[in-house]
């Protein structure tokens, strides 16, 4: 499939490590302080490894996560990929649309990202286009629904 995909900002890089390597850093530091201080010995310095190996990968893999992210609008679907260990290319029909949601939590406020979701009649659907600058969702957004309302009513 020969599909040029948006690409999602970069930025969504940087806000990923802010709100996920934290989670990482702080329990290696105290497994760390544990051995040194608290005669933890190998317990320590296993922990301390392990957690420094979940580091390593979600460095890694956090950026080739964010390349893999793409949309893209054709006339009669939503196209959006994700993920780098389980890929998924999701088709989203814009007749299957009923509402489409703009979301910004305070990471993605400081860089001028949205989150796009597209509500669907399906229950498991997971549309979701994380990295959007914030003009670009919502003229995405905008977008997205005249063509849902459009099929709805050729409907």
């Amino acid at each position: 499939m020969n599909i040029t995909l948006n690409p999602v900002s970069k930025d969504l890089i940087i806000i990923r490590y802010i709100s996920r390597l934290p989670w990482l850093i702080i329990p290696m530091i105290a497994a760390i302080l544990w051995t040194i201080f608290g005669k933890a010995g190998w317990w320590g310095i296993s922990l301390s490894c392990i957690i420094g190996l979940f580091l390593i990968w979600q460095a890694w893999l956090i950026p080739k996560q964010v390349h893999n992210l793409g949309w893209l609008e054709t006339e009669e679907d939503l196209l959006i990929t994700k993920g780098k260990l389980w890929h998924t290319f999701t088709v989203v029909p814009y007749g299957r649309v009923q509402y489409v949601d703009l979301s910004q939590g305070p990471l993605e406020r400081i860089y001028g990202l949205k989150t796009l979701k597209l509500n669907t009649a399906s229950v498991t659907s997971d549309a979701k286009v994380r990295g959007l600058l914030a003009e670009e969702a919502d003229q995405l957004r905008e977008r997205v629904s005249e063509r849902a309302k459009k099929k709805m009513i050729d409907l």
